[in-house]
């Protein structure tokens, strides 16, 4: 895709990454998956480097909270039931943009060429932790959620117990775990907003109650 970008006369490419980024403290499991993408930000540099014409960007946003949120119930909120599950102590802090800031990160890559060429741009609508969506999600919808206590150690068991007899779904456990890994800082694009990209993008900084009511529309 990159070579036929260049062919093409694409002046920017958008490399495949809207998560962590290049820095990422991952999980061994999930090296694989990395492993592909670095490889794709590898060969826009070669070809940015060979042909000054042709640019990239990548674009570390975080976990694409509210849409993840909505999506999956795994990540400790079940926005049906409205019933959570806090893993440990529900204090890991997690970088999150929304699916609009992820939208104009795109947009202010594009409206800023000079300052975003040949590099990754960090952006985030919040820094946050489960017990503070837990107390947004309660604010939002005026009611308690009933509260399961779990740990990130049992689902990163059973996301390897599901990889081991070849089932589906071990990569989100895989993900969660890696995402409240406590004590870890695995999943911090940015850890103030003075740090990222946010203000030359245009990504507005979200409250965690506008992004619940997202995740519950």
């Amino acid at each position: 895709m990159i070579e036929a970008a260049e062919a093409a006369g694409v002046k920017r490419f958008i490399v495949s990454d809207f998560g962590w980024g290049p820095s990422i403290q991952g999980l061994p499991e999930l090296a694989a998956v990395h492993a592909q993408r670095v490889a794709s930000w590898e060969a826009a540099r070669v070809r940015a480097d060979a042909n000054p014409q042709f640019t990239w960007t990548g674009i570390s946003t975080g976990n694409p909270i509210d849409w993840a949120l909505k999506k999956f119930a795994t990540m400790g909120f079940d926005v049906v039931q409205r019933t959570t599950i806090i893993y440990d102590s529900g204090m890991e802090k997690f970088s999150g943009t929304t699916l609009e800031g992820i939208g104009q990160s795109v947009v202010g890559v594009l409206q800023d060429p000079d300052a975003t060429a040949n590099r990754f741009v960090k952006v985030r609508s919040i820094n946050t932790c489960q017990n503070e969506l837990l107390e947004a999600f309660q604010r939002v919808t005026r009611q308690e959620w009933p509260v399961q206590r779990s740990t990130t150690k049992a689902l990163l068991e059973r996301g390897r117990s599901k990889l081991q007899a070849g089932s589906g779904g071990w990569v989100l456990d895989m993900v969660v775990a890696q995402l409240f890994d406590e004590g870890q800082g695995r999943c911090m694009v940015a850890a103030s907003r003075e740090e990222s990209d946010a203000d030359l993008l245009g990504v507005r900084e979200e409250s965690a109650e506008e992004i619940v009511t997202k995740a519950l529309k």
